[in-house]
C-alpha cells in the first residue's frame, strides 16, 4: 500500500534532478495527459490520467509501489496538494514546486503581482469571478473549459478591462496576447491558459504590506457608515436626508453582507455611499440614479477612492433591463416598481426603506411575493450636539430586507472544484 506520494510541478522547463529521481522510481504516475506524454516517464509505470483528484487519491493509496502526481505550475496554489492531504487518504505528500502559472503569466506581462487577486473560473464560478474582475484593478483568472477568456469579457459586457492571455506558458506552443476586452471574442483560446485582467482606477502608491490588497487602501477612511464628509462628499442644500443617513446606511451594509464575488446594484443611490462602502468591503457594485450630477458625485467620490464602481445615470426599473446579475440590491428611490423589478431579478438579499408604515406594509407585500423572508425593523436615530446636547439631526425610517431562503441562496453560489493549472 501506498503511503507516499511526491507530487511534482511542471512549468515546462527540463524536470530538476530531485523531480527526475522521484519520476525514475516510481511505479505510478497521474497526471493530465500533456503530462503522461513526458519522456521521463518510466515506460514500465502504470499511468493514470488525473480526472477526479479524490479517486486518483484513492487509487495512489491502494497502490503497491512509489507514486508520483504531476501537476501544473505550483501544485500546492489552487492545486492538488489540498485534496491529496485529506486524512482520509492516509497519505504523506512530498512537493516539489516549479513557477506557477500566475507567477509567469505576470513575468511575461512584466508587472508586479503583490496587489493582485486570483481567482479560479468554472462553469460554477465564473460569474463571481467576473465580478472580481469589476471591483479590482489587477485580477489572474485561471480559467477552465466553457470559462474562458471570452466568457469573461462576454459577461464584463461594457466594463472596459485589457486581457493579457496567457496559452500553454512554458510549452513550444506558448502565446501571450494583449487585447482589450471587447476584442476577446473575436478570437479562439487555446488551454490551458491564465487571464490577467486589468484596468479601471488605479491611485498611486507604495508597495503595500499585504498581498492581494489594492493600492490605496491604507489612505481610505476606516470603518463604513461614515458621515459623507469622510468621502469629501459636498452636503446638498436640504441635507442628504432619511435615505443619506450614515446610521441606516451602516444597518443596510450589516443586512446586506457585502463581499469578494458579489454583485451589488445599489438603487436610486443619491450620494452614493451605501455603493462607495460596498466596494470598499470587496464586492463589485453597480449605482443607478436618474440624476446626472448625483452620478458625477459618485463617480468622483470612487475616483478618490480607488474603487472600481460603474455608475448608470438612468430611471429606474427601465434601465435596470440590462444589468448584470446582482447577488445584492439596495433600493434608495423608485417605489414599488422598482422594488418589484428588483425582487424579480432574485438577488440573496435586497434591502430598502420607507418612512411610514402603510408603505412598509406594501413593500413587505412585494417581497414575500417573490419568495423572500421579510424582516421590518423601525429605525430612529438623534443626533446631537455635544457642546449644549441639543438635538441636531433626526431620522425614522422602516428598514425592510429580504433574504431568500437557504436553499436558493446555497444553490446560486455553490463552488466547483479548481482549475488544473496553478
Amino acid at each position: 500500500m501506498a503511503d507516499r506520494v511526491t507530487v511534482i510541478g511542471w512549468d515546462g522547463s527540463p524536470l530538476d534532478p530531485a523531480a527526475r529521481a522521484a519520476l525514475q522510481a516510481a511505479t505510478l504516475v497521474a497526471g493530465a495527459p500533456r503530462h503522461l506524454a513526458l519522456p521521463e516517464i518510466p515506460s514500465h509505470a502504470e499511468r493514470i490520467q488525473l480526472g477526479s483528484v479524490p479517486l486518483a487519491a484513492r487509487r495512489i493509496a491502494a497502490h503497491r509501489g512509489t507514486a508520483v502526481v504531476l501537476a501544473d505550475g505550483d501544485p500546492g496554489f489552487f492545486g492538488v496538494v489540498r485534496d491529496l492531504r485529506d486524512p482520509r487518504h492516509g497519505l504523506e505528500v512530498e512537493v516539489i514546486p516549479a513557477v506557477s502559472a500566475v507567477a509567469a503569466a505576470f513575468a511575461r506581462a512584466s508587472m508586479p503581482w503583490d496587489d493582485a487577486r486570483v481567482v479560479v473560473a468554472t462553469r460554477r464560478t465564473l460569474r463571481r469571478a467576473v465580478n472580481v474582475c469589476r471591483a479590482h484593478p489587477k485580477v489572474a483568472v485561471l480559467t477552465s473549459p466553457g470559462a474562458g477568456p471570452a466568457e469573461i469579457a462576454l459577461l464584463l459586457g461594457g466594463v472596459h478591462r485589457t486581457f493579457v492571455i496567457c496559452e500553454s506558458l512554458g510549452t513550444p506552443r506558448e502565446r501571450v496576447s494583449v487585447l482589450t476586452s471587447d476584442n476577446v471574442t473575436q478570437h479562439g483560446w487555446t488551454d490551458p491558459n491564465v487571464v490577467l485582467v486589468i484596468g479601471g482606477t488605479v491611485p498611486a502608491a507604495a508597495s503595500g504590506w499585504l498581498a492581494g490588497t489594492d493600492p490605496g487602501h491604507d489612505a481610505q477612511p476606516r470603518g463604513w457608515g461614515l458621515e459623507p464628509e469622510e468621502y469629501e462628499q459636498p452636503a446638498p442644500p436640504g441635507g442628504h436626508g432619511t435615505g443619506g443617513d450614515p446610521r441606516l446606511r451602516a444597518l443596510q451594509l450589516a443586512d446586506l453582507g457585502p463581499g469578494t464575488g458579489d454583485l451589488l446594484w445599489d438603487v436610486g443611490a443619491g450620494c452614493g455611499l451605501v455603493g462607495i462602502e460596498a466596494a470598499r468591503l470587496g464586492a463589485a457594485v453597480i449605482t443607478v440614479d436618474r440624476d446626472a450630477r448625483a452620478c458625477a458625485v459618485i463617480g468622483a467620490t470612487a475616483r478618490r477612492q480607488g474603487l472600481q464602481v460603474e455608475v448608470v445615470n438612468g430611471p429606474a426599473p427601465s434601465v435596470l433591463a440590462g444589468l448584470p446579475e446582482p447577488d445584492l440590491v439596495r433600493v434608495g428611490a423608485g417605489g414599488t416598481r422598482t422594488l418589484a423589478a428588483c425582487a424579480d431579478r432574485r438577488p440573496q438579499r435586497i434591502v430598502t426603506h420607507v418612512l411610514t408604515r402603510d408603505q412598509a406594509e406594501a413593500a413587505g407585500r412585494i417581497l414575500r411575493g417573490a419568495g423572500y423572508e421579510v424582516r421590518c425593523t423601525l429605525v430612529q436615530s438623534v443626533e446631537l450636539r455635544t457642546a449644549d446636547w441639543s438635538e441636531r439631526h433626526r431620522s425614522v425610517a422602516f428598514l425592510l430586507t429580504g433574504r431568500r431562503p437557504a436553499a436558493a441562496s446555497a444553490a446560486r453560489t455553490a463552488p466547483n472544484g479548481p482549475a488544473s493549472h496553478p
